[in-house]
């Protein structure tokens, strides 16, 4: 009974997130769009960012696990903007807030999983320094992250993914370039 409890305060959250923003959100509107009293939303929650935070978590967690592997660095943006594209008010609403950084903390945490599974995928047998490996794989994750967040900043509005498609198309080879100047560098 207390995970239905807990799940449908998440619910009842989600969709007032879709209608207003974060700030404009009570524990009342909470709980009466999901039929508990107060009480039973402080015994599962602290307090709205807390709600927030484990909302954010459970998505990031379930993303992972879908996605045990990334074979492209455009699908590494798709997975980064996935959520984002499925709750789109929900996710202004959030980044619009005094809670964004809670956003941007797992978002930031997404990119560095896509991006290094990417990295692992692709480039099994790289012979690079690991300080080279991670100054990579920074690199792909800042570039990863900054697209996501340029396009939260600028409304959601363009095709971020069609964007970023023509944008690593552009690049094409790149980072295989960067990991071969790498393996010279170590012979």
């Amino acid at each position: 009974m207390a995970n239905f409890t807990r799940e449908a305060i998440k619910a009842s959250f989600l969709r007032l997130l879709e209608e207003r923003p974060f700030n404009r959100i009570t524990v009342k509107d909470i709980v009466d769009g999901c039929g508990i009293n107060r009480n039973s939303f402080y015994y599962h929650f602290q307090d709205i960012p807390t709600l927030l935070e484990e909302m954010i978590r459970g998505e990031t967690d379930a993303i992972i696990s879908r996605y045990p592997s990334v074979g492209s660095i455009e699908e590494c943006l798709d997975v980064a903007a996935r959520f984002a594209l499925e709750h789109r008010s929900a996710v202004m609403h959030i980044y619009h807030s005094v809670s964004r950084d809670i956003y941007e903390r797992h978002l930031w945490e997404l990119c560095d999983y896509a991006v290094r599974i990417y990295f692992d995928a692709v480039f099994p047998d790289a012979r690079i320094s690991a300080g080279d490996r991670d100054v990579l794989l920074r690199y792909f994750k800042c570039e990863t992250f900054g697209a996501v967040t340029d396009w939260l900043e600028r409304g959601m509005e363009a095709d971020v993914i069609a964007d970023f498609r023509r944008l690593c198309e552009l690049k094409k080879g790149h980072a295989e370039e960067m990991v071969r100047r790498c393996e010279e560098e170590q012979k």
